[in-house]
């Protein structure tokens, strides 16, 4: 589970970083860009869940 975790907290910095450092000009690029990064960290809380149920299963 460590590893996993250690993915989320880069996923999560990278996300940060890109916010304060890199922000597209572009008000829609941006806010296409943010929804794409919050689409990859929900979908990764939900990968985390599920193999963290499977594991509480055995």
């Amino acid at each position: 589970m460590k590893p996993q975790l250690i993915i989320f907290a880069i996923l999560i910095a990278g996300f940060i970083i890109y916010n304060f450092f890199f922000q597209s000009p572009d008000d829609k690029t941006n806010t296409v860009i943010n929804i794409l990064f919050a689409s990859i960290l929900f979908g990764y809380i939900s990968f985390m869940a599920y193999t963290l149920l499977k594991k509480m299963k055995k």
